[in-house]
């Protein structure tokens, strides 16, 4: 059991939100019913309680052997800018960049559509969850250090400032000299 939220609910939720992690539903609830609601909210798999172990593992081998290589939503390439949303991984030229956990969601919103500026305050409420905060200097924080990461080794930059607007990622990476 899950506090405040039932299964069906956060599996519901993750896959609003994009998440597309596999999900292996665990109930006490094992009506037919309830398989068919859980597997219609997102869950890949549903196994009703009590259940063997040998099934449970036979279950996740099988849910991890789907789909091993990227789809095309979870592979986004722009240009020499790669981005493996299943594995979190994000190269350029063919170099590995690592970024934070923040850094990640920050460029997944600019790459959800590039060209499209976001504003700060956007920014702010999709990433970190929170209201407009006129003092706080998060965003810009994180934006330079990932325009330091993605952009600062190359003469092609990606991210782009939009003074007193907000950001975006170009479709076109803009050569500076």
């Amino acid at each position: 059991m899950l506090p405040n939220i039932d299964g069906i609910e956060l599996c519901s939720r993750m896959r609003a939100k994009g998440i597309t992690a596999k999900i292996l539903m665990l109930s006490a609830l094992n009506e037919v019913p309830d398989r068919v609601l859980g597997l219609n909210r997102g869950a890949d798999d549903y196994l009703g309680k009590p259940f063997a172990f040998e099934e449970l593992l036979a279950r996740i081998q099988a849910l991890l052997k789907r789909n091993s290589a990227p789809s095309a939503e979870q592979l986004i390439k722009l240009g020499e800018l790669e981005y493996d949303k299943s594995a979190l991984k994000v190269n350029r030229a063919g170099v590995a960049i690592k970024l934070t956990a923040k850094e990640l969601q920050v460029l997944d919103l600019l790459l959800s559509q590039p060209g499209k500026v976001f504003s700060r305050e956007r920014i702010l409420a999709n990433v970190w969850g929170m209201n407009t905060d006129p003092l706080t200097n998060v965003v810009d924080v994180y934006v330079r250090r990932l325009r330091r990461k993605i952009d600062d080794d190359f003469n092609a930059k990606y991210i782009q400032t939009f003074r007193g607007i907000g950001y975006s990622i170009s479709a076109d990476a803009m050569q500076v000299s």
